[in-house]
Parts: structure tokens; sequence; C-alpha cells
């Protein structure tokens, strides 16, 4: 028999409970370039993000993540099944990917995670207004290229021949060729473009830089080269490329060096654009941030393993130096 005091706790608790069961589920679609294995730091970081502000995987929270795996053709369809199971919002990495989403809709709104140049790539009209149901946060990858070249140069000083590792299917992969080549002319260095588009050829495309006569390699990070970033360090390796990357995960991997954003920074900031959407923000008048974060990490043994002497001001600039 229920008394009068559970009675009234029940009735107290009833309000509680009714909104408990009324709060909104929210589903959040990611679309991705590599599997979550290999994007467990980044996305870690924006799962940290939403819990901070409140929203938890299964009481508030569904996430879809969906993967290409490497394969840039697969994106258009990911997408086209996040629309289709009516997500809140989708989360998008590269240009690839954000531009598969935004062809699929043009009303779920889209964070980028992470997105080379958002206004060359149409993404968007402008940082500080995007215009559209895009926003979120660029990795300024156009604009490092020079640095990248510059502390590659430092740690191999002979470099007279720098190799490229890109896929120009990708537009903005396109774009920091172009840079690329600006910027090794400036160094007197030649550039050789090494256009990679399949898991097939990346190991022929090593062979090629070696037969040419490169030096060095720099390697971007779109979305073949990240799924496939253990394969490319063990070529570099294997042919005794010095190379400089893009993300401080193929350095962890056993790669020379990495000059770039903190992608980890860049997910969790991410977070923070989906929470301002959710609660009724418009992705056109929200401006998309520039990356606050750069760092540099070379592993020593690496280095030790090409003969390269680590100078002792890039060792003091280097924000990590793994042994």
């Amino acid at each position: 028999m229920t008394t009068r005091r559970e009675l009234l706790g029940l009735l107290c608790l009833a309000p509680l409970l009714a909104r408990a069961q009324q709060r909104k589920v929210y589903r959040i679609g990611v679309l991705e370039t590599t599997s979550l294995r290999l994007n467990a730091e980044n996305f870690d970081h924006f799962r940290t993000g939403l819990r901070e502000r409140g929203y938890v995987e299964g009481p508030t929270l569904v996430i879809a993540y969906r993967s290409a795996e490497g394969r840039t053709e697969r994106f258009a369809e990911l997408a086209a099944e996040l629309v289709k199971s009516k997500v809140d919002l989708i989360l998008a990495r590269g240009t690839p990917a954000t531009l598969a989403a935004r062809k699929a809709t043009a009303t779920i709104p889209i964070v980028m995670a992470a997105v080379g140049d958002p206004v060359e790539s149409g993404l968007a009209a402008s940082l500080a207004r995007p215009g559209g149901n895009v926003t979120g946060l660029t990795s300024a990858a156009v604009e490092l290229v020079p640095k990248r070249l510059e502390l590659l140069k430092a740690l191999v000083p002979r470099m007279t021949r720098v190799a490229a590792y890109s896929n120009l299917a990708n537009t903005a992969a396109a774009s920091t060729w172009k840079e690329i080549q600006a910027a090794a002319r400036a160094m007197g260095v030649q550039a050789q473009l090494l256009d990679v588009r399949s898991e097939q050829q990346i190991a022929p495309a090593f062979d090629t830089a070696v037969r040419d006569g490169a030096q060095a390699l720099i390697v971007g990070i779109e979305t073949l080269a990240a799924s496939n970033r253990k394969l490319i360090v063990e070529l570099a390796a294997k042919h005794r490329l010095p190379a400089m990357y893009s993300a401080r995960e193929f350095v962890g991997d056993g790669g020379l060096m990495s000059y770039g954003v903190s992608y980890p920074d860049l997910y969790y900031r991410a977070a923070g654009f989906v929470d301002r959407i959710l609660k009724g923000a418009t992705p056109a008048e929200l401006p998309i941030e520039r990356p606050a974060k750069f760092s540099l990490y070379i592993n020593r043994r690496t280095a030790r393993s090409l003969d390269l002497v680590i100078p002792p001001d890039l060792f003091l600039r280097a924000d990590r130096v793994l042994d």
C-alpha cells in the first residue's frame, strides 16, 4: 500500500519525469574520411566538447558515423544516407566530404571539422558570413605550405627536389599543389607532383619519386592519405625519403616530422558550433573560425635512421620530439 509520503514524492517527481521524457534526442550524422579507429583521438575531443555542453550519447544524443575509408567516391552515397535518416546536423571533415554533404542537402546544417579553404572551394561566400547551410572551421592547409617546406629544408639542407604526395581529384589538394610549386620555386627547390588517386597508386608513386631523384617528400592529409597513413610512412622509410606530414598522427606512426593545426582542437571546437546551431543559431551567420593551435612534431628515431641531424634551433622549436 502506498503511503501518503510516497504518494507526495511521486507527485513531485511527475513533472520532472514528464520533462525528461519530452527532452529531445538529437541525431548527428558524421561524414568522415577515415574509420573511427584511425580517427579516435579527434573524435574523442569532439565527444568531450559535446559532453561539456550537456549532450550525452544515449539520453540526449545519437551519433551516426559514416566513413568513406579513403574512397572519395563514397561520400555522395554516405551523405545521401545521412540525409535520408533525418539527422539534425552533419559534421564533415575535408573538402570532398563537405561538398558531398552540401550537395545532398541545402537545409540540414553542416559543420566543417576541418576544410582547407572553404571560400575557394565554394562552400562559403566568406569566412565572416558563410551565407549557406555550411559553417565550422578551416585548417588553413594552403597557408601552411611555405612553413612546412621551410622546416623540411632545415632538416634536409641538401634538398633540391621535393616530391609532393597529393590527389588532384580533391579541389583543396589542387590549390595546395599550386602553393607548393610557388613556395618551392622561391626556395630554389624543384617540386615534383605525385598525383595519387587510389590505394593501388601509392607504392608506384614512391618508386617514381626515387627514380626521378626526389630527396624529400611533403604529404597532405586528404582522404586517401589519411586512411593510408601507416602505409605511406612505411614506404617513406623503405625508400629513405625524409617526409613532412600535415598531421602529427603520421609522426606517431613513425613519420619523420609534421607541422600543422591541432586536429583534436578543431574537433573540440566543432562541438561548440554544433551546440550553437542546435540551440537555434543559423549556419549562414556563424563566422567560420581559423585554427588557433599549430604544432611541430619530430620523430628523433626516424631522423637517426635517415642519418639526419636535427639542428638545435629546430629541436628547440619543436612542440614534441618523439623517441
